[in-house]
């Protein structure tokens, strides 16, 4: 798989779809859709348990996917942003931690088939989500303790390392460690993942995307883009790259940061600008793609998609823009 995802980017510039929680919010579930017949007598609120529509909701889910992959997208990413025991104790389902990720990897792997089978000569991949989750192992959450930390390096290894399994085993082509803010969390993940290869005895593609959280141009646990490539080096990844918190315009210098100083491929996928005043996203597919195409014309992408904000309308003014550029060389790859 990751030799021919490698010959892939090798050929043009792959295409990673948009916003599972923007899409979501456009069906305008209830509690009670969110509860399903399953969960109708839950004691906790679940509104706003996007993940959990992978088991409710989940023609939803699948027609998502489908949305994306009909507008040009090679690689859709699993409902499973928050699918770990941590962050899943928040409604106390941490017993459903290993379904919910097998069965949205299998959800977006009969989507992503369905497509392929249509236009063979376009394979579709399947791209497991393993969030940040919603503690951090760098810094303390209390300002009167600094030295208390709310997760361990080693709770977070075994909660990624359930998650991984259940995507794999749910029919996960790659497995993508997005929106990171702290780069302990993401070395968990990482380690996590470097132990299920050589248990199964498997080469497992793996995206890598960090996040830029604000105009001082570092991760929220201090790193700048240039510290944080090369505190990820020693992984054998597929990308490396960014997502989320910034639009497309100013996550460029930061792209621009790490292009000349890995031989990986880089990902982006940025939100649809900066939220208004209501949380909302204002910026159009055109105006997004206008923005994408300096990623373009300047060689700094392998992967491009969308975050927060953005739609099937994005990715699809995205796709037919990168149709018309060639992808960034890479030294690793060029033969």
């Amino acid at each position: 798989m990751k030799k021919q995802l490698e010959k892939i980017l090798e050929q043009r510039i792959m295409i990673l779809d948009g916003a599972m929680g923007t899409m979501i919010q456009a069906y305008q579930f209830s509690e009670e859709d969110y509860r399903g017949e399953r969960f109708k007598d839950y004691e906790v609120l679940l509104k706003g348990n996007n993940d959990l529509l992978t088991l409710t909701q989940p023609e939803a889910i699948k027609e998502i996917h489908r949305e994306y992959l009909a507008v040009g997208a090679d690689i859709i990413e699993t409902n499973t942003f928050s699918s770990t025991t941590i962050a899943m104790a928040d409604y106390g389902m941490e017993d459903l931690v290993y379904e919910l990720n097998y069965e949205a990897a299998r959800l977006a792997r009969e989507a992503a088939d369905e497509f392929t089978a249509k236009e063979p000569h376009k394979p579709r991949f399947v791209a497991g989500s393993m969030g940040p989750t919603n503690k951090t192992a760098s810094m303390s959450p209390d300002v009167n303790d600094p030295g208390f930390r709310a997760v361990t390096f080693d709770e977070l290894r075994i909660a990624y390392k359930q998650q991984a399994e259940a995507l794999l085993d749910g029919g996960a082509d790659i497995l993508l460690v997005e929106t990171v803010f702290d780069t302990l969390n993401a070395k968990a993940g990482l380690f996590a993942i470097e132990e299920i290869k050589a248990e199964r005895g498997i080469d497992i593609p793996i995206m890598l995307s960090g996040t830029i959280t604000d105009a001082s141009g570092r991760t929220l646990s201090g790193q700048t883009a240039e510290a944080f490539l090369i505190s990820v080096s020693h992984i054998p990844l597929l990308t490396v790259g960014f997502n989320c918190a910034l639009g497309a315009n100013l996550l460029q210098p930061h792209l621009e940061a790490i292009a000349p100083k890995t031989d990986l491929a880089i990902s982006a996928h940025p939100n649809a600008g900066l939220p208004n005043a209501f949380g909302e996203y204002d910026e159009s597919p055109e105006q997004m793609a206008e923005q994408i195409e300096s990623y373009l014309k300047r060689d700094l992408i392998n992967i491009v998609g969308g975050c927060c904000g953005t739609t099937p309308g994005h990715i699809r003014a995205i796709a037919d823009l990168a149709s018309n550029y060639k992808p960034r060389q890479m030294k690793s790859l060029v033969k």
